[in-house]
């Protein structure tokens, strides 16, 4: 197994966790991320479907060869936009305050997490964040499979600060 990488990545769950789990199995083969620590955030809602998510992560992790990250959820009201921006920049500006490098993941998670959540709230901080992935679908049939499953073509993985010119190494 590799050692810890100094990165963490924070995914945001909605209704699909395939999209989440396609998602960091993306960003793990097409940019390299190999993430020490993984927070999933999630609404009170779609809770239950975080284990499942983790216990995931922890297997595509090793089929990467490295040692699963440490994986914590971090559960939420419905549809707070205050309360999870508050969350995912304490989240954030604590794993930076470590010394990690943090990538968010933004493809699975709801409005309210993606836009008030992880965008803005990043953004009005002035975090370091080094990267925002989306997994880009040009269709959604018939995805809801494992990523090595769905054709290459209709998909592409997405760096948002890297498409702005804003990303660092």
């Amino acid at each position: 197994m590799t050692p810890a990488s100094g990165d963490a990545y924070i995914a945001l769950l909605g209704r699909s966790t395939w999209a989440l789990v396609n998602a960091y199995h993306a960003v793990l083969r097409e940019k390299g991320l190999r993430p020490e620590r993984v927070i999933i955030v999630t609404e009170e809602p779609y809770a239950q479907e975080a284990s499942v998510a983790a216990e995931a992560i922890g297997v595509v992790s090793e089929g990467y060869g490295f040692a699963p990250p440490a994986i914590e959820t971090e559960i939420l009201p419905e549809a707070d936009f205050v309360r999870t921006g508050q969350t995912i920049r304490s989240l954030a500006g604590d794993l930076i305050e470590q010394g990690l490098h943090v990538a968010i993941d933004i493809t699975s998670g709801r409005k309210v997490t993606v836009a008030g959540g992880a965008l803005i709230a990043v953004s009005v901080a002035g975090l370091d964040i080094r990267h925002i992935y989306y997994l880009a679908m040009k269709n959604t049939d018939d995805v809801a499979k494992p990523y090595m499953m769905i054709p290459h073509q209709i998909q592409q993985i997405r760096d948002i600060m890297e498409d702005a010119g804003g990303a660092r190494g």
